[in-house]
């Protein structure tokens, strides 16, 4: 190698930093170059895919560590008091022990921190190690290496089932149609498969890839976070530059699956892919009583200042009061003394270090072996604890479990989050005709997921799903139900499958007979077959998505290795595995009494919905019992062709709705047998397969709110678009509104179609359009070359590939719509109940149409009937000003009226996503927070992930209140980031919200105990533990600063040194820590009995300004007592200061530790032995110290205290002296004016029976009593052309979603479908 001078490095170095800095990076095979220097490398600036996350060497770690640490004031603070000790003329005692307390603390955290880099280093080395297969030129073949020797501009070749070590650009797989399925669970926690495009006519080496052929210039951006996107182009030899994305690239962490093998060229490696740059480590989020605790810590530094400054000026008054010089003051060798004034301000920094215990150093260490354990009792709790998906709750958030008990807003998507994210098809529209599917209905009442141990008598057969599906008449049907009748079927709970959104009662759809008689009129005629919309429409069903499809005789195999490198280094998952190891041996050794198994009877006809739109269809067959008349759309295949099943096709969708769309095309026989970049091959009812060549793919985006495909039709020759998206985004590319520029009958079937959305809507269904376009062959080509140009584009890529969708996105012709009911999660009403009986409001965000989320609204009783329902649905921003200042005029005259002093107006307020936009502005702002303010309850809809998390901010800075965000899919993302407390849902749509989030559960009604519960234990423990540290140090402190004033304020302890290290790191320390990770004021069944409970933490809570103060009085009095009594009891003997301080010490800590037990709400075992455990700790070490150290100043001072029996009187009386008045205190209080919480824990002393019986006649009398309601009258109608109406009761969802601005008084009681 040859040797380069440093300042050729330097230089080499720097620009390297420059060329890493470029937005565009330009990339070349390392091959030709290999075996050369490093230097000579075109790559070498970026850097290889060795990666490490430990921040320590050997070496460097003291003094790492160590800067870490003091980055932290308080121990700052107590290293600068222990370094000022050394200095002679202010030291208070022996130099060497006043290093004793931070030398303690600095060294737990640094061994805590050392353990947790080893682990760090220890996953570290184990990914570097990984085997991978790169290309050598020497070998002539890829050869096996590291991990870590993988660089940019490698080859690298993943085999099937292995970890992709790197961002590689796909340029060649096995599969002869250029595709790479990827798992991407390790990165997002999904498990559906992805598909991955090799570049196309980059490489075209078939069957074997040769790397030495490939001479391109691979162009792409710098690297950067998002996961779905990447902007990149390769640059032929001609100059001709082929477009590359986020299709075309390999993610480090991704799994390669059903592809035998696949090639790639490092783009990214190391700490520069793109899932190293998202692993941000372990969540640090600053609670609000942190924030607290920092305030309050400056107030103890200004008390400690003051009583210092006090002390100083003593000793300088007692200084000028001397006569002479006495003789206990040794003077200098030069035979004089300081000047007072000198002398003073020496002693005001002696008294800094005498009193430093006034600032708790113990207090921010204990705060975190509390909330270790709170997460612990968390994390290990059974009813948290989810037994479909086997999970349990995460805590990716240590530092903030307080902030739980504190929260006053919730904002909560609804898909996923509040529904269960398991699309069910329910009805469709085709060509301006409704179709209810009555037997679907009736399938999905039969199989609504049961307990897994019930048992369901079914009286109709389940429809199988099958290709050679035939249209039978009653006759048929009724012998089948015979034939299956008294037959019974388990139907399983839980569907563990590795595929997402497979579970029976999403893939079973029950054709409708009407619509099969339709489409077998289609399939009749080869003429109608071309340009039928029936079959239309189920082809874009079929075809329109990115489902990928496998066959089930090759189901994907796990990798067996596990990828660390890109998740959050917790330093609790240790603790993690010992709660899921605890938790499964708790279920493991408890027996659960099995819920009896019951049969049910389902009778047909109570199942079979109403239709709101057709007639009864009945299908006239000939002959009697035995010859039914049989329809057949199947074309019998000849035995020696293989034939594909149905049941060998396996789907894999990346959102439910898509699975459901296509499931749905299955059941009427329109099969979606395999798709490739280039094709997608569809059977149809008849049994022939057509293979439809795919010309682009338009993706969904949150701004189209659609996507298409464009294939070439294989009978027509056509070129075909197919669309499906959002009701309104489809509605608007037909023309102006309901299709005005459409003609007769296809105007009739859009506003036809238009109703039955409606319809959907109010029925709670999700809807969605379905249209197609043909287009010439010229527009084909000129649109192309546009496409071309906007793909191979690196600036402003995104905005011109939507401009090119956009461009071919017109003038479209309906097909249909469809229905897909999403069904609420288990127990969600009562939750929401609960927490706004808990004071907390909840808002719903969500993107769906204004009916669809008020129909939800009121299912999950976030709408309640005697509601004021105010709805806000405005066109322009002028519009939207006049109608908030007459409701915001209107709410605050009902505040004003001092009829409506002891009732508040149950308003619910339902917004869409145009008029949010406006009401976010600068100049609304102030005006929609406080019309929010008086809500109830706030229903977004149509709204932008931007939008969620613009509200979330706005309410919090301007409120001023603790929020919390839930939600399941990568769209919740941003406003989870936002709030103070994010909850993610692991649902179905990955792991993305879980990943970003504070807390992750596996239900919504888990939110319920997570606040009410364990928010309020984990709030008061701690608040109750901070105050009592404040009053222990406090109460400690003063007794050496009592006796300054009679010392003459020289900064003399009675206590001994060592006594007085001991007292806080091994007498007092442990009750502490047990009181905030045991109390428990209040028991569980209490809090989620009375929700009303939780509200006494929110706002302050119970550490208060007030609290805190009281407790430092407290701390000052007892301190006061516990001196003075022993002074005027000893006043006038012999005792010396030690033996003095012996009984002052004694009865502080008899004092303090019984401060406790009266502030402990529920005593346990742990209890006492911890409580008596410190106390005699405390005479076991002091009396062993006292006879063992000779030379002490303490020596024998307790023995002979303990052969005295005024020491026993002494101790006894100030202890009761002290504590007297805090008793009294509680004892009057709780006796008078007991607050809801003392209530509370009366009730919970009461039998079980006694208590529960209470809080149901509590419940019911409360919610069966008279309640005045909001009075508000109806605001006048603006001048702007605004419809300002008060609809009667009985309310509808098309009532309550105007077209402009609504007000819906709601009084009456009603029955609305309800999902569960």
């Amino acid at each position: 190698m040859m040797w380069r001078s440093p300042l050729a490095r330097v230089r080499d170095a720097l620009r390297g930093q420059k060329v890493r800095e470029k937005d565009l990076r330009n990339l070349v095979s390392n091959l030709p170059y290999e075996g050369l220097d490093k230097w000579k490398q075109p790559n070498r600036y970026f850097p290889g895919n060795s990666i490490k996350t430990s921040k320590y060497t050997l070496l460097l770690f003291i003094p790492m560590n160590l800067f870490e640490q003091f980055h932290r004031l308080a121990n700052l603070y107590f290293v600068g008091l222990a370094i000022l000790n050394f200095v002679p003329v202010v030291n208070a005692f022996q130099p060497e022990v006043a290093l004793i307390p931070i030398c303690v603390i600095l060294c737990l955290t640094a061994m805590k921190d050392a353990w947790e880099d080893f682990r760090r280093y220890q996953s570290d080395k184990r990914l570097n190690s990984m085997p991978c297969l790169i290309y050598s030129r020497k070998v002539k073949q890829f050869v096996e290496r590291y991990w870590k020797d993988v660089r940019v501009g490698d080859f690298v070749k993943v085999v099937c089932n292995e970890i992709v070590p790197a961002d590689l650009l796909l340029l060649h797989t096995s599969d002869p149609n250029g595709v790479c399925h990827i798992e991407t669970a390790n990165l997002d926690g999904e498990t559906n498969l992805k598909q991955r495009r090799v570049v196309p006519g980059v490489c075209i080496t078939d069957p074997e890839f040769e790397a030495e052929s490939f001479n391109s210039i691979v162009v792409c951006e710098k690297p950067n976070i998002n996961l779905n996107h990447f902007k990149c182009y390769v640059e032929k030899p001609d100059k001709d530059k082929v477009g590359a994305g986020i299709e075309n690239l390999l993610l480090r962490g991704c799994t390669v699956r059903n592809t035998d093998h696949a090639v790639g060229f490092v783009v990214y490696a190391g700490h520069e892919t793109k899932a190293m740059l998202n692993n941000n480590g372990p969540r640090y989020k600053r609670s609000k009583q942190e924030r607290r605790l920092n305030i309050d810590v400056m107030f103890c530094v200004i008390l400690l200042l003051t009583m210092c400054l006090v002390g100083a000026l003593g000793h300088y008054l007692w200084l000028q009061t001397l006569p002479g010089l006495p003789p206990y003051l040794v003077p200098h060798s030069n035979g004089h003394l300081d000047s007072p004034s000198l002398s003073s301000f020496y002693m005001f920094f002696t008294m800094i270090i005498l009193l430093q215990v006034l600032i708790p150093i113990s207090l921010y260490v204990s705060i975190e072996l509390v909330k270790i354990a709170q997460i612990f009792f968390i994390t290990n709790d059974i009813d948290l604890y989810d037994e479909e998906t086997d999970s349990q709750i995460q805590c990716r958030a240590l530092n903030i479990t307080e902030d739980l008990g504190q929260i006053e807003y919730i904002f909560t998507d609804k898909t996923g989050t509040l529904t269960e994210n398991k699309m069910v098809f329910r009805r469709c529209s085709i060509m301006g005709t409704e179709y209810p599917h009555k037997e679907n209905a009736i399938r999905q009442a039969v199989l609504t997921e049961p307990d897994s141990d019930e048992e369901v008598i079914f009286t109709q057969a389940p429809q199988a799903l099958q290709t050679q599906w035939s249209l039978d008449s009653d006759d048929v049907n009724r012998k089948d139900t015979m034939h299956h009748h008294g037959s019974r079927r388990k139907v399983p709970g839980t569907a563990h499958s590795d595929v997402a959104f497979s579970s029976p009662l999403e893939t079973e759809v029950t054709p409708d007979k009407k619509l099969l008689q339709q489409i077998s009129g289609a399939e009749s005629t080869s003429v109608s077959r071309k340009i039928d919309a029936y079959l239309d429409f189920f082809l874009a069903l079929a075809i329109c998505n990115t489902v990928v499809v496998s066959m089930a005789t090759a189901q994907r195999q796990r990798a067996a290795g596990h990828l660390h490198s890109f998740q959050t280094n917790n330093p609790l998952n240790p603790l993690s595995s010992f709660v899921r190891t605890v938790s499964s041996l708790r279920r493991s050794l408890t027996s659960y009494q099995r819920k009896s198994k019951r049969n049910r009877t389902i009778s047909v006809d109570s199942s079979i919905e109403e239709d709101h739109f057709n007639p009864p269809v009945k299908l006239e067959g000939s002959g009697g019992n035995t010859g039914a008349q049989t329809c057949s759309l199947h074309v019998p295949r000849s035995s020696s062709e293989p034939a594909v099943t149905p049941d060998m096709v396996c789907y894999e969708a990346e959102s439910p709705d898509e699975a459901a769309l296509v499931y749905a095309a299955k059941a009427y026989g329109f099969i979606l047998l395999g798709r490739t970049p280039d094709s997608v091959t569809v059977r149809l009812p008849s049994g022939e397969d057509l293979r439809f060549e795919v010309l682009d793919t338009l993706t969904f985006d949150s701004n189209r709110k659609r996507m298409s495909v464009l294939v070439r039709h294989p009978i027509s020759k056509e070129y075909v678009l197919y669309t499906k998206g959002a009701d309104y985004a489809i509605m608007e590319l037909l023309g102006t509104p309901y299709a005005e520029r459409l003609k007769g009958n296809q105007k009739n079937i859009a506003a036809d179609t238009q109703q039955h959305l409606d319809y959907y809507a109010k029925e709670g269904l999700r809807t969605l359009c379905i249209a197609k376009k043909v287009l010439s062959g010229r527009e084909y080509e000129s649109w192309s070359a546009d496409r071309h140009r906007a793909l191979a584009a690196i600036e402003n890529r995104e905005q011109l590939i939507m401009d090119t969708a956009v461009q071919i996105e017109t003038n479209l012709t309906l097909l249909g719509a469809t229905g897909i009911e999403d069904r609420l999660q288990e127990n969600v009403p009562d939750t929401i109940t609960a927490l706004r009986e808990a004071g907390i409001q909840v808002w719903v965000l969500t993107g769906d149409k204004p009916e669809t989320a008020v129909n939800i609204g009121y299912a999950c009783r976030l709408l309640e009937e005697e509601d004021l329902v105010i709805n806000m649905s405005c066109k322009n921003k002028l519009t939207c000003t006049s109608i908030l200042d007459c409701t915001l005029e209107e709410v605050r005259r009902y505040v004003a009226d001092p009829r409506n002093v002891d009732t508040t107006p149950d308003i619910s307020l339902v917004i869409d996503g145009r008029t949010l936009a406006m009401t976010l502005s600068s100049d609304l702002q102030e005006r929609f927070v406080e019309l929010a303010k008086h809500c109830r309850s706030v229903l977004c809809c149509r709204v932008t992930p931007l939008q969620k998390s613009a509200v979330v901010k706005i309410i919090r800075e301007k409120l001023k209140v603790m929020t919390l965000a839930v939600g399941d899919g990568a769209n919740d993302v941003n406003m989870i980031q936002a709030a103070d407390v994010g909850i993610g849902i692991s649902g179905q749509e990955g792991m993305q919200a879980v990943m970003m989030s504070d807390f992750a559960i596996s239900r919504f009604k888990h939110l319920k105990k997570l606040l009410l519960v364990h928010g309020h234990w984990c709030n008061s423990r701690l608040a109750n533990m901070i105050i009592y540290f404040f009053y222990k140090n406090t109460a400690n402190v003063n007794l050496l600063f009592w006796y300054q004033f009679f010392c003459g304020f020289t900064a003399t302890a009675m206590i001994d040194y060592w006594l007085m290290i001991f007292f806080n790191l091994f007498f007092t320390s442990a009750p502490p820590i047990m009181f905030g990770i045991l109390d428990k004021d209040i028991s569980a069944e209490m809090l989620l009995g009375v929700p009303e409970l939780y509200r006494t933490g929110q706002g302050s809570g119970e550490y208060r300004f007030s609290t805190f103060w009281v407790s430092m009085l407290d701390a000052f009095y007892q301190s006061l007592v516990c001196f003075f009594i022993p002074y005027l009891a000893y006043r006038g003997s012999d005792m010396d200061i030690f033996s003095f301080g012996t009984p002052v010490n004694t009865i502080s800590l008899f004092t303090i530790l019984l401060h406790l037990s009266i502030e402990i709400k529920a005593w346990t075992v742990v209890h006492w032995v911890i409580m008596l455990g410190s106390v005699a700790l405390y005479f076991i070490v002091t009396l062993a110290y006292s006879a063992i150290c000779v030379t002490c100043n303490a020596y024998w001072t307790l023995q002979s205290q303990m052969v005295d029996p005024m020491f026993y009187l002494v101790c006894i009386i100030t202890t009761v002296v002290a504590l007297l008045p805090r008793y009294t205190f509680h004892v009057l209080k709780n006796s008078i004016a007991p607050s809801p919480l003392e209530q509370a824990r009366h009730l919970d002393r009461m039998d079980p029976i006694t208590r529960d019986q209470w809080i149901k006649e509590w419940r019911s009398f409360r919610g069966g009593g008279q309640v005045k309601r909001s009075g508000l009258s109806v605001p006048p109608s603006p001048t702007l052309g605004t419809s300002v109406e008060a609809y009667p009761p009985s309310p509808t969802a098309s009532e309550i979603t105007g077209d402009e601005f609504t007000l819906n008084v709601i009084s009456e009681n009603y029955n609305r479908p309800v999902h569960t």
